[in-house]
């Protein structure tokens, strides 16, 4: 493992951290917290300082399979309620979020190690997602009822599919579980929600804060292991939907248990987003854009700018100009000033990071930047740049999911985008010219399902996320998010 070594990276640490308000102990069932039909319970860390902020429960097979019993009694009542009064329950829990701003942010970034400026992003982006999706329940529509048969009158039912298992991820917890939350109460389903084990008390929060706001049994929480948790949810026969956010591997495991009862599933896995810089680009925009995009959350998220493409004519000058901007990177935990990064999520996947850094040097690659674990408490790493990187090399191909940017050539455009789409996933990239035919031309050719050109990571609630190949199928955000989590039943009239 990579020892530590003395950083050349600002490093802020706070005194006296921030002391979050802590959810309840307990499984959220039926719209109040019970206790765990298990005794066994989760350490739940501070990555930034290594302190333990709380225990939550393991959760059991019995407390899933509660939750979904509740979710179940109480389907009928919630998908008889009208797109207006859905609206109104997403709205009122917007406006929860917004009233206690100061709890949420100070809980996540406690139980992240996120700098504050992730954390007040993370938390207006998940009010803005109830407040979309508030209108969007509101917004349908579909084709018209009309005579497609002589003397036939057919209408398009759109209904909820009803019980949906929702698996959130630990690098946005409150967000991502907004992201599922908002769009399947608001086609009318009722959830069981299990947040990652390593950050779930955003979460357990807004349960806590919101439970006078929502009917009994429509949202239920349920914390524990996902092989134990998760896999129930997953093979669950009450279940009729598993949605996840997570890694690959994690997605094949809920498709294949899903599968037994033929159930759906809503995808959305990694990512590895090449970042394509032609010859004609401004290249001090394009740095400035992997120095946001690249490390945003630590580089901790599956959209992130980590594979960089160059022109082989325009590489050098890029490179300098990377480097002397991720150079100037801030490094900090919460409550310890302005810091662009904070630490990674916890202690084992601290070690993966430095893991794969060891691979780069093993490999004879150039670390232009970093590449090196930061002393002291926490889990933090120097952000870092790897440069000189040959075609195929496994940092091309391999998601890492920490501060860590590769750079590669390539001679022409058609070299770019093969090279771009050689990968197994297919999330997001972008393209960087000032060429208008190119622009248009080459995201057309990219496989994946969100590609910006002359920015990355600039994410609309409007607009659909989700991606193609390896990273998954389900779109999260816009009103296809929606469709994804409601069914259409065609019912048609004879006339004579």
């Amino acid at each position: 493992m990579t020892t530590a070594e003395k950083t050349l990276f600002t490093v802020l640490r706070a005194e006296t951290p921030p002391v979050p308000a802590l959810p309840p102990v307990g499984q959220f069932i039926g719209g109040k917290f019970v206790p765990s039909t298990s005794s066994e319970t989760a350490d739940v860390v501070n990555p930034a300082t290594e302190g333990i902020l709380m225990q939550v429960p393991a959760g059991t097979v019995e407390d899933v399979d509660a939750a979904v019993a509740a979710a179940v009694a109480a389907k009928a009542a919630w998908a008889a309620t009208t797109p207006r009064d859905r609206s109104a329950v997403l709205l009122k829990i917007a406006d929860v979020i917004e009233a206690n701003r100061e709890t949420f942010e100070t809980l996540e970034a406690a139980n992240t190690g996120k700098p504050a400026a992730v954390a007040e992003d993370d938390i207006s982006s998940a009010i803005d997602t109830f407040r979309f999706s508030a209108g969007a329940a509101r917004a349908y529509s579909t084709l018209g009822a009309d005579d497609y048969a002589e003397n036939h009158t057919s209408v398009i039912h759109r209904e909820p599919v009803g019980v949906v298992g929702v698996i959130t991820p630990w690098n946005y917890p409150l967000l991502m579980a907004a992201w599922k939350i908002a769009p399947v109460l608001g086609a009318g389903n009722t959830l069981v929600l299990k947040p990652s084990e390593q950050t779930p008390l955003t979460t357990l929060k807004l349960a806590e804060l919101i439970a006078a706001e929502v009917p009994a049994g429509v949202i239920n929480i349920v914390t524990g292991p996902g092989r134990v948790v998760g896999n129930r949810l997953s093979e669950h026969p009450g279940v009729d939907l598993v949605a996840i956010t997570g890694s690959v591997g994690s997605g094949q495991k809920v498709a294949a248990s899903a599968a037994a009862s033929v159930k759906r599933v809503h995808l959305e896995l990694g990512g590895k987003a090449p970042f394509v810089v032609f010859d004609d680009a401004d290249l001090e925009a394009a740095a400035k854009g992997v120095r946001s995009a690249g490390f945003w959350n630590g580089g901790q998220e599956c959209g992130a700018a980590c594979r960089v493409l160059v022109h082989e004519s325009v590489a050098e000058k890029f490179t300098e100009l990377l480097v002397r901007e991720i150079s100037d990177i801030t490094i900090g935990a919460p409550g310890a000033g302005e810091a662009e990064i904070g630490s990674m999520i916890s202690k084992a996947h601290y070690e993966r990071v430095l893991a794969a850094l060891d691979d780069v040097r093993r490999d004879g690659l150039t670390i232009a930047v970093g590449g090196n674990a930061i002393d002291g408490p926490g889990y933090f790493i120097e952000p870092t740049v790897v440069t000189k990187v040959p075609a195929g090399a496994p940092i091309t191909s391999n998601e890492i999911f920490g501060p860590v940017v590769s750079v590669e050539t390539f001679s022409t455009d058609e070299e770019a985008v093969t090279r771009a789409n050689e990968t197994i996933y297919g999330l997001a990239a972008s393209v960087w010219t000032r060429d208008s035919a190119r622009s248009l031309t080459v995201p057309r050719k990219l496989d994946f399902g969100t590609v910006w050109v002359n920015s990355h990571l600039v994410i609309a609630t409007e607009m659909p996320w989700g991606g193609f190949k390896g990273s998954g199928y389900g779109r999260d955000l816009s009103s296809y998010a929606l469709d994804d989590f409601s069914r259409t039943k065609h019912v048609m009239y004879n006339r004579c």
